[in-house]
């Protein structure tokens, strides 16, 4: 094997890429035309262009992988995670065409694959599954009759992928057809693959993987659990290693499992077997037939590199230990860093700053960084929003989660939004911290999280957003005499009165008799400014953001708290686009408008879904709050639409405040 075509983008592409060159091995990189600057592309030995923007045009596209393979001279092919990593036809066609799989036998991904097929081998096996219907009947009516043998509330999920796509959860009867509509649509557009089950749903389970390893020697091994039920839309952001919930016992009877279903498939290389995990019973969820996103926490703990080995494997080797052999040590925990808000709406837009912390040995932890992301990025709306991994490996749990925090604090990110803050949120919750967190985490404290962070942000605003219009403190300021300023955050306008004092300014409320508060504002070469008050000091970082009008926006950081302000000090005190606003349903972020629920003339209750838009391999239903009359539908099917448009407008009548900020409310379909 000299040199591997790595049919993925992004992350992991740049990481087969490093454990290959690693290994001496040349790497041929594959992009789109939306990627044609993207890390991967540079740090790759070549790299081919497939042409396309989206992942139908490109990295979907199994003749062109292989006609650049056969460009580049590969003669191996890796497919990372998602995409084609699961497709067996792919599989096959790779080895038909000569070139060396990097992957389990198409065989075993067939059988594994499907979730059906998947979960009819684990009875096989002796591996507990949950009641469900997979047959050969797809209507809606043949689904009807089997939740009603099977009783609600139950799962609907498709067959094919992974990553929560195509995955409902439905209480009663009257909800079934919505969610068999939706996630045949959702399947359809992220698989190729419409086809559905369902299953008795588990309400309160963790969510436990077993990570697999097999040579084609015959031997099998369990590398442990993790435990990876902090999700939100079904879709991870938090795994950790070894789970707070596994014992010993219990993992050698889950990793015996897992091991029966990759022995009984013909199983070859890395894969994981999920589980829901309701006290000490678990269920097969599926397995998914390639590398996982949080593979790093088993590497931390195994000292394992699982890409060398899936190479190694590939190439005819045997594994290099047995059962027995394997040795879990310490703690370890990730995190997906994503291009979302904290009600998890993905963004698209330009990274304008970006400065990871360092990555040898940090707090009390190892830290490991992977990412694709650099200043000047542009996070396009054609993909999913993940930007990046954050691994900390620590002796403790405890000193797990504290130097992933510190780590998260000190990671720099600038121009769009991200989930850096919630995800410290989530590490920093005393359930979290307790172990307690269970797959409803999220859905049942969610808010809670949402309200801390935003209380975070109201108390740092006044003194952080003036280091930020005021980086050199009072020489700053035009004269000595005091400056009316007034900062507008989310719906809230902050109206100050700020003076020249040595070394920085005074700040207070104006019109409010209360006692001035003197900040010292330092500007640091690096650009980033340091703000002391009562002898408490925070690093501010903030970039200037394109606004959609002509107002000052800054996106600011400070520690743990991201936000974002508009200076409207010298705009008038009625603007602010509230007359307009409450009459139009505009698109939070770029995508593809796939459904249009409503016609002129429709009078909307609250909540009642408008518009949905795909964006970032997921759908979103657009919605006013309050009740709306549509007055002009704006947007067709099939439309691209950008970050501002305005896709409705509703009769004034009818309309309210809340349903201007129903963009604000988009929630996943």
């Amino acid at each position: 094997m000299k040199r591997i075509l790595v049919a993925n983008r992004g992350e992991i592409a740049r990481r087969v890429i490093a454990t290959a060159r690693r290994m001496g091995i040349e790497t041929v990189a594959v992009h789109s035309d939306a990627d044609t600057d993207a890390l991967h592309v540079r740090e790759a030995t070549v790299a081919f262009g497939l042409g396309g923007n989206n992942s139908a045009e490109s990295y979907l596209r199994v003749d062109k992988l292989l006609e650049a393979a056969r460009a580049a001279g590969a003669d191996a092919v890796h497919p990372g995670y998602g995409f084609l990593s699961e497709d067996a036809g792919f599989a096959q066609a790779v080895q038909d065409a000569g070139l060396i799989w990097i992957g389990p036998p198409p065989a075993a991904i067939r059988a594994l694959g499907d979730k059906a097929a998947a979960k009819a081998l684990g009875i096989q096996q002796g591996v507990p599954c949950l009641p469900g219907y997979a047959g050969d009947d797809p209507s809606d009516a043949r689904f009807a009759a089997e939740a009603e043998r099977i009783g609600y509330p139950v799962m609907v999920k498709a067959v094919a992928g992974g990553g929560g796509r195509g995955m409902r959860l439905v209480a009663e009867p009257g909800e079934l057809a919505g969610a068999l509509a939706s996630a045949r649509s959702e399947a359809l557009a992220s698989f190729g693959n419409g086809d559905l089950l369902i299953e008795r749903a588990v309400m309160q389970p963790r969510h436990v993987e077993i990570q697999v390893l097999a040579d084609a020697h015959g031997e099998v091994l369990h590398l442990g659990e993790r435990d990876c039920s902090v999700q939100r839309r079904h879709q991870k952001i938090i795994e950790e290693a070894p789970s707070p919930a596994v014992s010993p016992e219990l993992r050698a009877r889950m990793g015996a499992c897992a091991v029966a279903l990759a022995r009984g498939a013909g199983y070859v290389g890395a894969g994981t077997v999920e589980f829901l995990l309701e006290g000490q019973a678990f269920f097969l969820m599926e397995m998914n037939t390639r590398l996982q996103v949080e593979h790093p926490v088993t590497e931390a703990l195994t000292g394992l590199d699982l890409v060398e080995w899936q190479i190694r494997v590939a190439r005819g080797e045997a594994l290099p230990l047995t059962q027995p052999q394997v040795q879990l040590q310490g703690h370890a925990i990730e995190v997906r860093l994503c291009a979302e808000d904290e009600n998890h709406v993905p963004h698209a837009g330009r990274i304008l700053h970006f400065a990871a912390p360092a990555t040898a040995t940090f707090a009390r932890g190892a830290l490991r960084l992977d990412h694709s992301i650099a200043a000047g990025t542009e996070v396009t709306p054609y993909y999913d929003a993940m930007l990046g991994k954050l691994i900390v490996h620590a002796a403790t749990r405890d000193e797990a989660i504290d130097a992933l925090l510190a780590a998260l604090a000190r990671t720099e990110l600038l121009g769009l939004p991200s989930n850096r803050g919630f995800l410290m949120e989530c590490l920093d919750d005393p359930r979290f911290r307790r172990g307690e967190a269970l797959i409803s985490f999220l859905a049942e404290h969610g808010d809670t999280l949402r309200k801390r962070l935003r209380d975070k942000e109201q108390r740092a605003h006044a003194a952080c957003a003036l280091a930020v219009v005021f980086p050199r403190g009072g020489s700053a300021l035009p004269c000595r005499f005091a400056l009316p300023l007034r900062l507008a955050h989310r719906d809230q306008v902050l109206a100050l009165s700020v003076r020249p004092d040595a070394g920085g300014v005074q700040v207070s409320g104006q019109g409010v008799d209360a006692p001035a508060r003197t900040l010292a504002l330092q500007a640091l070469p690096d650009g980033g400014v340091r703000c002391t008050e009562g002898g408490s000091s925070q690093l501010v970082r903030a970039v200037r953001v394109p606004a959609a009008q002509d107002a000052a926006r800054w996106h600011a950081q400070a520690g743990g708290v991201d936000w974002w302000f508009d200076d409207v000090s010298f705009e008038p005190v009625t603007a602010g686009g509230g007359a307009s606003a409450a009459t139009e349903l505009k698109a939070p972020f770029n995508g593809r408008v796939v459904r249009v629920a409503v016609q002129a003339g429709q009078l909307l209750a609250a909540g009642q879904t408008a518009v949905v838009i795909e964006s970032m391999k997921l759908e979103h239903s657009l919605a006013p709050r309050g009740a709306a009359t549509v007055a002009e539908v704006l947007v067709g099917e099939g439309q691209q639409v950008a970050p501002g448009q305005v896709l409705l407008r509703f009769a004034l009548e009818h309309a309210s405040a809340p349903a201007a900020r129903a963009q604000e409310e988009a929630a996943d379909a």
